[in-house]
This record gives structure tokens, sequence and C-alpha cells, in this order.
């Protein structure tokens, strides 16, 4: 048996069909950390891993960052989203869940302004990783799906049932 690879113009995934998932996921994604109890999403850990609320503002921080940066150029976000910044907090979690929401608009009104070609061109992210835009943009869904499953096993840690890991819709 002989395998044979067909070339094609047509895209695996379109632009789109890419910010849908995103999207789906990140609604899981926030479903998750509005699972979490007040006090436990600030100070509960396991096994030396950071407590919620960083790994969240992880996630708001690199996505609101990442898109700024895929679309201007810029590697930044606003003073309150920069998880680098130690300064910085974000107290309680309905200013968790804001910021969320923030940034879920955000990734809405930029991503039309990318262009077709832009997901091709290479860019040192955040000024330090060299990548293609679309490898950043999989990288950013990728470390939020990482950070999630943190959550559901810390959910779980606390006698809490996750939501379904598979309905992101």
């Amino acid at each position: 048996m002989t395998n044979t690879t067909a070339t094609t113009n047509t895209p695996v995934i379109t632009s789109d069909a890419f910010l849908k998932n995103w999207q789906a996921h990140r609604a899981l994604s926030r479903r998750v950390l509005a699972a979490f109890p007040e006090k436990e999403l600030f100070e509960f850990t396991i096994g030396g891993m950071r407590a919620y609320n960083h790994l969240a503002g992880e996630m708001i921080g690199l996505a609101s960052a990442g898109m700024n940066g895929i679309v201007t150029g810029k590697w930044e976000t606003t003073p309150a989203l920069d998880h680098f910044n130690d300064e910085v907090t974000i107290a309680t979690k309905a200013e968790l869940l804001e910021a969320w929401d923030d940034v879920t608009e955000q990734i809405d009104v930029l991503w039309p302004q990318i262009p077709a070609e832009r997901f091709s061109e290479t860019e040192a992210a955040f000024g330090q990783y060299p990548n293609t835009i679309i490898n950043t943009l999989q990288y950013l869904f990728d470390n939020e799906i990482h950070h999630r499953g943190q959550g559901y096993v810390y959910l779980r840690a606390l006698g809490i049932e996750p939501p379904a890991f598979w309905d992101r819709f």
C-alpha cells in the first residue's frame, strides 16, 4: 500500500474557526474560574503549583498582551492585566471574572484586524520568543488548556465537581 499526500491550498482550519474554538475554550476556562470558592481561589495550592488566581492572571495577561502584539506589534497589555508585574494584583474573584470578560471582548475586537498573511509571519512574541504568529496563538491556546487542567485538579481536590471538559459551548 502506498501513502500519498495531496497538496492543497485549503487551510485545515479557517481564521474564524480558530477564533470560535478558542473562544469556546475560553468560555469553559471561565466556568472553571467561576467554580472556585473565593478564599480557595487565592490560597489553595497543591504540590508547589501556584494558586489558581495566579494561573488565571497569567491566562488573562498572555491573551491580552498576545492579541495586542499580534495586531499592533506591541506585546503589552494594560497595567491591570500585566501578570509579569508583581505590584499589580486583582484582589477578588469578581475582578478576575471581569478581567476575563474584558479580554474575551478584546480578542473579538482585535481578531478581525489580523490580515491572513500575518498568521505565517515570524515575530518574537513578547520580544523574546520567535515563532510564527499561528504558532504563538496556538501557544496561548495550549497554555490556557494546561492551566485549566490544573484548575480541574484543584477543584476535584476541594471536593467540587468541575465543568465537563467537553462542554465548550
